[in-house]
């Protein structure tokens, strides 16, 4: 029941939110705090509705099954433009210490979808081979001026590790009825290869969990337990 309702256990796969949230982090998800109120328990529960700021655990709108964990930059209604690796949210240019840039200047790709998603949507995205067909085709619908506006229902979400962040940028919004969460501690870190998610066979699988054996100890972080989300 806690599971199903309440709360959810993830682990962070890949370096997008770094270093918010490191590969390898392991974090309970409130599931009841964006979820729609009820009358029986409503005033028992902290309801609320989703904040610039927040980091929530979603499925992902382009790829069907798959969890994202990513930071929400825009709510119904705000009018988003990024431009020379600065954020614009209403006309202000937001104060964003969890962000960084981490890129090798020398990987052309990155270079191009660095040049797309820090003045987007001025640039249009002709040539951004990594853009979800859908999104390419909805982009032009959203935009107002050099402004993106974010519909309805909806939110924009970007991951704090800007240069390796497959987010909002280049799939668009995520509906609301695809938010699961807001994570809200770390009760393990150990150690993880960036490419460990990839490794589907059991053999890969089975050898991981004798490396965890191992080195639980010498490879757990032990500092990052029980560190709040934020």
């Amino acid at each position: 029941f806690i599971i199903t309702f309440v709360l959810q256990a993830f682990e962070i796969p890949s370096s997008s939110m770094e270093n918010t949230l490191l590969i390898g982090d392991h974090v309970f998800v409130n599931r009841e705090q964006f979820a729609p109120a009820t009358h029986w328990v409503g005033p028992l529960m902290p309801y609320r509705d989703i904040r610039h700021g927040d980091i929530v655990v979603f499925l992902s709108p382009s790829e069907q099954g798959l969890f994202v964990v990513k930071r929400i930059i825009g709510v119904p209604g705000d009018r988003i433009h990024l431009r020379d690796a600065g954020v614009y949210r209403n006309g202000q240019k937001l104060d964003e210490p969890y962000a960084q840039h981490v890129g090798n200047p020398n990987d052309l790709y990155l270079e191009e979808r660095r040049s797309y998603s820090e003045n987007f949507p001025a640039v249009p995205p002709r040539n951004i081979d990594n853009l979800a067909p859908k999104w390419q085709a909805e982009l032009p619908s959203h935009i107002e001026g050099e402004d993106l506006i974010v519909p309805p229902e909806s939110y924009f979400a970007m991951g704090d590790n800007r240069d390796v962040s497959y987010d909002s940028r280049f799939w668009g919004f995520i509906p609301k009825s695809n938010v699961i969460g807001r994570p809200m501690f770390i009760y393990w870190s150990f150690t993880t290869p960036p490419d460990q998610y990839q490794m589907s066979s059991w053999g890969d699988r089975l050898g991981f969990v004798a490396h965890i054996i191992i080195h639980f100890f010498d490879e757990t972080r032990w500092s990052r337990t029980l560190r709040i989300v934020k």
